[in-house]
């Protein structure tokens, strides 16, 4: 197969299945744009969306890993033990207001280890993807660029997203986008410093856990889930 960028053929794979299940998202997000005067109806839309995404993307991943499992926030189906798909669609708020700042974030694990992360925004159709030992990248346009975290350190300089439910001080030049999947995507591009969270759904994170760590920052997924350019005491 012609590669459409720098990386193995099942990260490509995989980001065909993506593009292939953005075009229908696209269209859904037309939809929810005209549906805004009843926010219970485009919550209902977008939840029927996010599960067509499961079922959309699954024939396509399977071949990838015919025997791969897959884990979802909400579908948990099991496979060989040692292969799985981790998907899910995050920023799913935002998508419901009809704000594009949503996207998919997709995982390939092999025995406990994530080892291809792709973060998706369908809607600018930009990507940021990651293997195990081979850097972070960022791709749009047909053009591929490596990306690499911060070396901010200054409180000052600092810019810091939060998904936060308490009324902790927040330090910053804060952010709350509403989307984690790109939080995390955004530190290991350099665009954020640091990424704070109450704990989030693993799905949501695995791809962008990679992300981050492939471009030299650090992750702990604790209390707090914490992503910071390595530089950063939080």
């Amino acid at each position: 197969m012609e590669l459409l960028i720098k990386g193995s053929t099942e990260l490509n794979r995989m980001f065909m299945a993506l593009q292939r299940t953005a075009s229908g998202l696209r269209h859904d997000f037309g939809e929810v744009e005209n549906l805004q005067q009843s926010l219970h109806g485009a919550r209902d839309f977008v939840k029927k969306a996010a599960a067509r995404i499961e079922e959309s993307i699954l024939s396509d991943l399977l071949l990838v890993r015919p025997s791969a499992g897959l884990l979802t926030p909400n579908v948990t189906q099991e496979g060989d033990g040692r292969d799985e798909f981790v998907l899910s669609l995050s920023g799913a708020a935002n998508f419901v207001r009809a704000n594009p700042h949503f996207a998919i974030s997709l995982a390939l694990r092999s025995n406990d280890e994530t080892k291809i992360a792709l973060v998706y925004s369908p809607i600018d159709e930009r990507l940021y993807y990651a293997e195990a030992e081979r850097g972070a990248y960022i791709f749009s346009a047909y053009h591929s660029a490596r990306v690499k975290v911060s070396n901010l350190s200054e409180p000052a300089d600092l810019t810091i997203a939060y998904n936060v439910s308490d009324s902790r001080r927040l330090i910053g030049d804060v952010r709350k986008t509403g989307c984690p999947a790109l939080d995390l995507a955004w530190v290991a591009a350099g665009k954020f410093d640091a990424f704070v969270s109450d704990p989030l759904d693993f799905a949501e994170v695995a791809a962008g856990d990679l992300l981050v760590r492939e471009a030299g920052g650090k992750i702990t997924m604790g209390a707090d889930l914490v992503a910071t350019n390595g530089k950063v005491e939080l």
